[in-house]
């Protein structure tokens, strides 16, 4: 099973938030995190992504901005993409959804069990 996990990059400023969503979804995906967005950009370059979260706000850039760099840069990245997120700001949320492929906003703290099917979802929609 190992060979046909899907990879999932997760970008939060937060260690404690990364070792969280690592220890709790290792089993069932390859997971890669990176605690900027500019560290979550060089991973894209590197590994095939299935699906994309990202934290709304971290200091160099929003999750939504963050977005916005992988609708440009890396259009091939499937459509799944999910912003985990305590902050959001309507407008950029919606934005997200109309122009970078936002799939869904989930607020923090998340439930381990709805997340997961929300993710196996959102790998499914691609």
């Amino acid at each position: 099973m190992s060979d046909s996990k899907r990879t999932i990059l997760y970008i939060d400023d937060e260690e404690i938030n990364l070792r969280l969503f690592k220890n709790t979804f290792r089993r069932d995906y390859t997971v890669l995190i990176a605690s900027s967005a500019k560290k979550g950009l060089k991973l894209l370059e590197q590994y095939t992504i299935d699906l994309v979260i990202t934290d709304q706000r971290m200091p160099e850039m929003t999750g939504v901005e963050f977005l916005s760099c992988v609708q440009k840069e890396f259009p091939h990245i499937p459509p799944g993409r999910m912003i985990i997120s305590g902050y959001s700001d309507p407008e950029d949320i919606d934005l997200a959804f109309k122009e970078y492929q936002l799939y869904k906003f989930i607020s923090k703290p998340w439930n381990a069990e709805e997340l997961s099917q929300i993710i196996q979802k959102a790998i499914d929609h691609e």
